[in-house]
C-alpha cells in the first residue's frame, strides 16, 4: 500500500518503511524521511518550506490545474477483474504519463520565457545607462561634428527656400 508524505507530498511512501505519527484524534500522519518528520514536529507550514511540492504549486512553479491529475485520484468503486480492461488501463496510464510530461515541459518553457524577456529588458536598460563605457571616445566627437554639419546645411537651405517662395 502506498500513500503520500504529509509534508512534502512525495509520490509514494511505503507503509512498511515510513515515519509514522498518530495524533490524538486518530489522525495518521506518514512521512517519507526524518527531514519531513522533523519539519512536522517543528510545526512547519508545507506551503512555506521551499523544497516541498505544495510550496512549488502555491508559488506557481509547477503545473497545478490540469486534467491529467484527475487520473491519479483514488476511486473507491471496486471493479471486477477483467484482463482486457487491465491491459487497456496499463496502456492508458503510459499515454497519460506521456501527455503529462509534455504539458509540464511546456509549462516550464513558458515560465522560463518570461525570465528571458526580463533579462533582455534589463540588458537594454544597462546598455542605455552605461553607453559611455561602451562607446569609443572618438565616435562621440565624430557624431557631434556630423550633427553640426547637418544643422549648418539646414540653416543654409532654409533662407534659400524662403527667398524662392518670396520671388
Amino acid at each position: 500500500l502506498c500513500t503520500s508524505c504529509w509534508l512534502c507530498t512525495s509520490c509514494c511512501v511505503l507503509v512498511a518503511s515510513c515515519w509514522l505519527r498518530v495524533a490524538g484524534c486518530v489522525k495518521v500522519f506518514r512521512f517519507c524521511r526524518s527531514k519531513c518528520h522533523k519539519g512536522f514536529k517543528r510545526k512547519r507550514n508545507p506551503r512555506r518550506v521551499r523544497w516541498t511540492k505544495s510550496f512549488r504549486r502555491a508559488a506557481g512553479k509547477e503545473l497545478t490545474l490540469d486534467n491529467c491529475f484527475e487520473f491519479e485520484k483514488r476511486r473507491n468503486v471496486p471493479v471486477k477483474y477483467d484482463r482486457e480492461l487491465w491491459e487497456k488501463t496499463v496502456e492508458a496510464m503510459k499515454r497519460v504519463v506521456e501527455i503529462k510530461s509534455r504539458r509540464q515541459a511546456q509549462f516550464i518553457k513558458n515560465r522560463l520565457s518570461k525570465g528571458k524577456e526580463l533579462r533582455a529588458k534589463d540588458d537594454l536598460r544597462l546598455v542605455q545607462k552605461d553607453i559611455h563605457l561602451i562607446q569609443a571616445p572618438h565616435a562621440e566627437k565624430e557624431l557631434q561634428l556630423e550633427a553640426k554639419l547637418e544643422v549648418a546645411v539646414r540653416v543654409a537651405d532654409t533662407p534659400v527656400a524662403m527667398e524662392e517662395n518670396g520671388e
